[in-house]
């Protein structure tokens, strides 16, 4: 319990997980409450496993009016954190059981804890590095307060360091460490990346770095989102992870040339060949899929290669400790434990059956052929996933469901939707 002492001065603590999407969900307790919660947990609905981003809510598996949508319960891991931003406020990740103390079924960290006990059986540990885009906007407006693209130019850097800044310093400070940060394609875009680590660690980071940006760029006065497609005709968001693996305290990607190894080879084959049968895990709205135009540095397909970023996976590094493979195609408001999980377990099955990927390629991958296309509408990636057995095996019946429920929502959603662009065009005119 000595990770969980609180640090001095502290009246309350924040508390929370991840939910369907990813999104930080938990409790605000008092320091006075904090040993009970310590030894007893938090109660609150499992349908947070089990409801969209607006919070809606319908009878899925496990969570319906039959189970009476019944409680579970979050206990502190990891270390209580105080939260510089917010005065005698400290942040603790958590973690989820029911009843009985036994995980939640519809948990989406439980399938990532599943594939990394699966490579650690096959004597491996998984390193990933998170990296992601987000927008800072104005609060009123919705719309960024800077104009014009000014990717890594370091005059607008030093513009955005007012807010840019304390979200770097803060996040560092509660455990989340920051290699660096850029402006990115779009006015109000920024990049930050996480350093790499312990796959499910850098997946715990990367739920609550996403909660904490949101409460960081509040502070100073601007809405952060991880909206995938927030503005019409600026760049999308993404969500790209950078991977390799570790064997005996070595790393197994880089061959004696500086290129992949075999072992390497294999992993990004089963990466590849998931990829649009996965689609869904990454692009989880209609909205993500406007990311998905040639030239936008979104991938179409999945296609790899050499330190391209017109394929879908790019390699990276030439040393033993940085050669990684980085892929490209997830979107920034998807779930962190299912993109994780979907990768590197195509990648073990990459490993395990011996696959060989397609030639490197060379050259403007947004206009070769012979590849998979990725969906660019939901519809597609929803059969794709409906159809997938990896997915099914992967995620469990549930699991699948509730993922897919919520798209179809999501896209019936959209499509009934009369917006302000059809109203602007056609109103008028006819």
């Amino acid at each position: 319990m000595g990770q969980f002492v609180l640090p001095e001065g502290i009246h309350t603590v924040s508390m929370g997980a991840g939910d369907l999407n990813g999104i930080l969900r938990g409790k605000r307790v008092p320091a006075s409450r904090w040993p009970v919660v310590r030894e007893s947990g938090i109660a609150l609905s499992a349908a947070i496993f089990a409801i969209d981003m607006t919070c809606d809510v319908w009878d899925t598996p496990y969570c319906n009016m039959e189970t009476g949508y019944h409680d579970c319960h979050m206990f502190p891991f990891g270390k209580v954190w105080r939260l510089p931003w917010e005065e005698g406020v400290a942040f603790c990740m958590g973690r989820v059981e029911d009843a009985d103390h036994r995980p939640v079924p519809i948990d989406p960290r439980g399938v990532l804890l599943d594939v990394l006990e699966r490579a650690s059986a096959m004597g491996f540990e998984v390193k990933i590095g998170s990296e992601l885009e987000f927008y800072l906007l104005d609060p009123e407006t919705k719309r960024p307060r800077d104009r014009g693209i000014q990717v890594y130019n370091l005059t607008r850097a030093a513009e955005l360091e007012h807010v840019v800044g304390p979200i770097r310093r803060h996040l560092n400070d509660v455990g989340i460490p920051v290699e660096q940060s850029n402006p990115e394609y779009a006015a109000g875009q920024v990049e930050v990346n996480i350093e790499y680590g312990e796959a499910l660690e850098t997946a715990d980071r990367t739920v609550a770095f996403r909660g904490l940006v949101k409460q960081i760029a509040h502070s100073q006065g601007y809405l952060a989102t991880f909206m995938a497609k927030p503005i019409t005709g600026e760049s999308g968001s993404g969500f790209h992870l950078h991977h390799s693996l570790w064997q005996d305290g070595k790393a197994v990607f880089h061959d004696e040339g500086g290129a992949l190894s075999r072992t390497g080879l294999s992993y990004l084959a089963g990466i590849q060949m998931r990829m649009a049968e996965t689609a869904l895990i990454g692009s989880t709205t209609p909205n993500a899929y406007r990311r998905r135009r040639p030239e936008s540095f979104s991938p179409v397909n999945n296609s790899w290669g050499y330190d391209n970023r017109s394929t879908g996976i790019r390699i990276i590094g030439h040393s033993p400790q940085t050669l990684r493979i980085e892929v490209r195609d997830g979107s920034a408001d998807c779930n962190p434990y299912y993109l994780f999980a979907s990768q590197i377990a195509a990648g073990l099955d990459g490993i395990e059956q011996g696959l060989e990927p397609t030639p490197p390629h060379v050259g403007n991958a947004y206009v070769a052929t012979g590849y998979d296309v990725l969906p660019t509408t939901i519809d597609v990636a929803i059969v794709k996933a409906r159809d997938s057995g990896f997915l099914l095996d992967l995620l469990g019946a549930d699991r699948l469901e509730i993922l897919v429920n919520q798209a179809e929502r999501e896209r019936d959603f959209v499509a009934d939707v009369v917006t302000d662009i059809e109203t602007e065009r056609y109103l008028e005119s006819f």
